[in-house]
């Protein structure tokens, strides 16, 4: 067990039975009360936001979180397998861990996913991704001055929109986080 003190953000702990991951945590002394820390947390098993008030000094179980890069193989039902490359174990990750990322996912790629013992937590896909658009309506020659853009299909599946200048076969830089166009790789 840790105190309040010892909490970061980022910081996984167990609250209520739950893990939750702290993602704000502040320091406040109001006035002439006891000082208190506000927590912002994300339930790691159902996604949702929790808000809690601890008092400086206030036992938590801080939870330890091993953190591995795996490399992703295929897509397989409600799972995406991935490999262990220094132990060359095949581990089976629940699709939803990744979010709307798993979308941009492609063979080879390199995932940070986040383990209790042996119980995947949290997995990250890359921030960014160099895909190639498979289909979209073909741009044409001047259509650069507005910020108007089409629905392009990427090699994957995901659909993003892009900028009307963009056509098959180009590859672009895709951010994971938003599922947005970033920019044309050269």
């Amino acid at each position: 067990m840790a105190d309040t003190g010892d909490i970061n953000i980022g910081s996984v702990i167990r609250f209520n039975g739950e893990l939750c991951k702290i993602e704000e945590y502040q320091h406040r002394t109001p006035g002439n009360l006891r000082a208190f820390y506000q927590a912002k947390m994300r339930n790691l098993k159902n996604g949702k936001l929790v808000e809690n008030r601890f008092r400086s000094g206030e036992l938590v179980e801080i939870v330890r979180v091993e953190y591995k890069m795996l490399q992703y193989i295929y897509p397989e039902n409600n799972f995406i397998v991935c490999m262990d490359n220094k132990s060359f174990e095949q581990v089976h990750i629940p699709r939803e861990l990744f979010g709307q990322g798993a979308q941009f996912l492609k063979e080879g790629m390199e995932v940070k996913v986040s383990f209790e013992g042996d119980t995947p937590l949290m997995a990250e896909p890359p921030v960014f991704v160099e895909l190639e658009i498979t289909y979209t309506e073909p741009g044409v020659k001047g259509d650069t001055a507005t910020n108007t853009l089409k629905p392009a299909t990427l090699e994957t599946g995901a659909k993003v929109n892009v900028p009307l200048f963009l056509n098959q076969g180009e590859k672009i830089k895709v951010d994971t986080r938003t599922g947005t166009y970033s920019e044309r790789v050269k």
